[in-house]
């Protein structure tokens, strides 16, 4: 695959994902400055590695906000917790996620991320993420 088809299958994922608004958002507000980042997650995170057929993005997403949460990434943390309604993931696979991080992350970390959850959803304006 050449870099131009890695971008495409890429953008393709990352719209899958994150949905076109966020995606549309993000491409509206490319600078000379951070023009070149966009293009390599693009690629790299979401055209090499989303791509793989070795899992699911359903336990890409979960395996995503465990690390976010190790890392205390609050804004990534907040997008993917919203992307996983597009893979398929419910909101009680997340709270096992959560419960987990509790014991490899701390308690606060998932304490937090409990209530950052709880607010996305209530954004979305949904029960469940099913």
């Amino acid at each position: 695959m050449d870099e131009k088809e890695r971008y495409d299958a890429g953008m393709q994922v990352r719209r899958a994902v994150l949905g076109d608004a966020h995606v549309d958002r993000s491409l509206k507000n490319l600078t000379p400055f951070n023009e070149e980042f966009q293009e390599m997650i693009t690629r790299h995170a979401w055209g090499d590695i989303w791509t793989r057929p070795g899992l699911p993005r359903h336990t890409r997403s979960l395996i995503t906000i465990a690390m976010l949460i190790g890392m205390n990434r609050e804004g990534e943390l907040k997008l993917h917790l919203r992307a996983a309604r597009n893979n398929g993931v419910t909101r009680d696979e997340i709270k096992e996620v959560l419960m987990q991080s509790a014991i490899y992350c701390g308690i606060p970390a998932a304490n937090a991320t409990f209530h950052l959850a709880e607010s996305v959803w209530d954004e979305l304006g949904v029960e469940s993420l099913a």
